[in-house]
Formats: C-alpha cells, sequence, structure tokens
C-alpha cells in the first residue's frame, strides 16, 4: 500500500457510532466494490467502498464487513470475511491481508474467509429481525452497473425474504458528514500533494504545451509523493474549453494570450483533495481576465464568510447567487433591467455562473451528507464559484476545500497561489 493508513482506533469508534444507530436485533452487511473489467482480460484500479473502509479500513476487494451488535455470542457481533490468499494469489496479484493484519488495520477481533461467510450468516440471520443493506443513496448516483452490494441484497431478500430490509445509507450519510481529525489530517495530505504539483505545473506552462502535457505534470507530481493520482477525471481546459464544465479531453494545445482552467486533485488513503485554479498560459493576465478573475476570487472569499454552522446548503447557495449577480454587473455582463426581468426559478447570473457553490468532501469526491441538513463543525465542503464567458472564451472558476471549525474555516489550501500577483511572480520566476 502506498499511504500511511490510519489507526484501527479510527474504525473502531465508527463502528461504535453506526451501531448506535440499530435497532435491537438488527444486523448491517457492507460489501466491497468489485474490480471493474474493460476489455479482454483488462481490469480497472480497484477503488474500495466508501461505506466499508469507512467502517474498517479495509483497502482490498472481495471482503464482506457484517454487524450485529446485539448478537447473543459477543464473538459475532462484528466479523469481517475477506478472500482466502494462497501461493497462486500472491505469485500473480500479490499480498492480500491475512488474518493478523486485518485485524491490526480494522481493529475487528474475529476474521474469516469468505467461505465460511454462507454458513455463518446463515447463523446470524436466524436471530435477526431487521437487515440495514448499503445502497448508493447519493442524489447524483446514476449506476448503470451491479454492484457487489447490489449482488447481495438480490440473494439476501430471495433467501430470506420474511426479514425486515432497511437503508444503511441515511446513517452513514450522517456519520460520514462529520470529519474527524483523523480524517481531516489525510484530506490535508491529498491538499499538499495537489499544492505541490500546482506549482511544478506553475512552472511547466507555456504556450504550445497539450493539455494533456500539463495532466502529465499533476500525475507525476501525485504519483511520487504516494497517490494512486487523480481523485476524478481531471479538468484541463484551455480557452474556450473551460467554458464546458466537465472538459476531460484535454487535447488542445495551449494558446499565448489564452487562460487555462485547471479542476484537479490528488487522492490519499482514499481521501480527496478538489482544487480548481485557472493561469494565464503566458504567465501574465490579460486586464479584462485580471478583471473577471478578481470578480471570481471576490465571490470566493464572500462565499467562504457563509460557510459556517447553522447555513444550509440551498439557501447558502441563494445568497452566493446575489454576490455573484453584483458582480457580473460590475463586469458589464448584466445590467439591472437584466436582474429586475429575471425568472425568479432561473436567475439571469445563471448564464455565466450555471453550477452550485459547495459540496461535500472527503472519501468520495462529492462525499455523502443530507443537503437539508445545517452545516455543523467538522464538516468540509468545497468553495468553487466560476464565471464562464463563451463569446469571450474566457473561464474562470477556483476552487478551495475547507472545514468548519469551532473558531471559524481550515482553509486545507490556503497556502496554494490563488492571488493574481502570486500567480505570474511563479510563473515568471
Amino acid at each position: 500500500m502506498r499511504y500511511n493508513p490510519l489507526d484501527k482506533s479510527l474504525y473502531i469508534n465508527n463502528r461504535k457510532n453506526f451501531n448506535q444507530h440499530l435497532p435491537a436485533k438488527s444486523l448491517a452487511v457492507f460489501n466491497s466494490n468489485d474490480i471493474m473489467p474493460t476489455n479482454a482480460d483488462g481490469t480497472m484500479t480497484f477503488r474500495q467502498n466508501s461505506d466499508l473502509f469507512y467502517l474498517s479500513g479495509i483497502d482490498q476487494e472481495e471482503s464482506i464487513l457484517v454487524l450485529f451488535p446485539d448478537f447473543a455470542n459477543d464473538a459475532w457481533r462484528e466479523i469481517l470475511f475477506l478472500k482466502e490468499t494462497n501461493e497462486h494469489i500472491a505469485i500473480w496479484e500479490g499480498h492480500k491481508y491475512t488474518k493478523e493484519e486485518a485485524t491490526a488495520a480494522s481493529g475487528i477481533q474475529n476474521i474469516m474467509w469468505l467461505s465460511e461467510f454462507p454458513v455463518v450468516f446463515n447463523t446470524l440471520m436466524a436471530e435477526a429481525e431487521t437487515v440495514f443493506i448499503n445502497t448508493n443513496e447519493h442524489i447524483r448516483a446514476a449506476s448503470e452497473v451491479e454492484t457487489r452490494n447490489a449482488r447481495f441484497i438480490k440473494w439476501c431478500k430471495a433467501e430470506y425474504p420474511a426479514h425486515q430490509y432497511r437503508k444503511a445509507a441515511p446513517i452513514m450519510h450522517h456519520l460520514r458528514a462529520i470529519k474527524s481529525d483523523e480524517e481531516i489530517k489525510q484530506m490535508q495530505i491529498a491538499c499538499n500533494i495537489t499544492r505541490d504539483a500546482f506549482h511544478r505545473v506553475l512552472k511547466f506552462t507555456k504556450p504550445g504545451r497539450m493539455e494533456y502535457e500539463i495532466e502529465a505534470e499533476y500525475l507525476h507530481e501525485f504519483v511520487r509523493k504516494g497517490s494512486k493520482g487523480f481523485a476524478y477525471t481531471p479538468i484541463v481546459a484551455s480557452g474556450a474549453n473551460a467554458c464546458v464544465l466537465h472538459y476531460i479531453d484535454n487535447s488542445k494545445a495551449c494558446k499565448d494570450g489564452d487562460l487555462i482552467l485547471m479542476d484537479v486533485g490528488a487522492e490519499y488513503g482514499n481521501y480527496n483533495a478538489d482544487m480548481t485554479r485557472t493561469i494565464p498560459v503566458n504567465g501574465k493576465f490579460t486586464e479584462r481576465q485580471k478583471a473577471v478573475y478578481n470578480a471570481v476570487l471576490r465571490v470566493q472569499r464572500e462565499s467562504m464568510k457563509m460557510l459556517k454552522p447553522g447555513n444550509v446548503i440551498a439557501e447558502y447557495h441563494k445568497e452566493v447567487g446575489k454576490i455573484m449577480e453584483s458582480e457580473l454587473i460590475g463586469l458589464g455582463l448584466l445590467d439591472k433591467t437584466d436582474v429586475k426581468n429575471q425568472d425568479p426559478k432561473n436567475p439571469a447570473y445563471k448564464k455565466y455562473f450555471m453550477h452550485g457553490t459547495s459540496h461535500h468532501i472527503g472519501l468520495d469526491v462529492h462525499d455523502v451528507g443530507n443537503v437539508y441538513r445545517k452545516m455543523e463543525e467538522g464538516m468540509v465542503f468545497t468553495v468553487e464559484p466560476g464565471i464562464y464567458i463563451l463569446n469571450e472564451g474566457i473561464g474562470i472558476r477556483l476552487e478551495n476545500d475547507l472545514v468548519i471549525t469551532k473558531n471559524g474555516l481550515n482553509d486545507l489550501m490556503g497556502d496554494i497561489p490563488i492571488e493574481v500577483d502570486e500567480i505570474e511572480d511563479i510563473m515568471n520566476s
């Protein structure tokens, strides 16, 4: 494993907190993600199921966690089932957890092999009344493949139709929205790796570079610092490409006089960074580019002031829209008549700023959390306003990751250059 894992005490505490939400005679089951196929005998890089990882720290495929906190036999109140390794697997795929290693990583004392699951699970189900199943309840989820959890749920309901079934997701969303100090430290490492890569890119960028060359500079720095790579598919968008919100081709040449919008982040230990910076290809902003850039920066800083306990995402976004509206008027992109005649359901500012300002971030880049829940200490949000002017070929977005604390905000990206002068100085040094 490339990263330094967190101490098992975190996962012991996470399971304790989860179990407190279960009614009597309930068990919960969490499956690992699959290793997804590509073509022929190819596979994608494995990415662990975030809920299973949150509760166990186990970063391996074909794993099942079963929790039954009031089962009569206390040795079976939490069981981790793992793929049993052998000499052939070790030679072809590499090392897998031993039982001792799994206990050391997770704090779970009872480690069994997957082959034992059917018999053991049948014994547990004989005493259980309610089964908490793990489903993807993210409001933007759109999976077209059947996950390991989904297959398990179909099997379980067919084999045990008389049980009550409930979703584990609401509990997980509630718990995962508040990050522990240990989790925030892991996210800070991801942000620091992202910072170092951005410095590398600032010195590398110049007219004629390809967008994918800049992508490669980020990846080089991420991997050499212990990251598995990008937290999400990177956006390196020069010129008018920056006005395409999810531009991921990264295939064009960067031209003198254009800007480059870079929405990138490293992962570290399955925790993620999410940064956006916009820089001039030639190292010098034009006056117009600078005016738009500083407008976005002002919106970001005013947005940060509203990121505090008691606020709700939906209302927060409305207030950010008002700030953006004022900046767009100042830039000559809107006038007061546009604002006066706007449709409240589709405000005028959305022509130039059409996405949200903030989202939860953690084990998932768009992390789970109830959007109607009031903000609390320990939540981590992005703040990422943008202005996109297609007819001018200008797209600017700025994004930092911030922790809400009792003393204000902890900006995990506070040391990543963002001021116009900072960026120009480094690019021209």
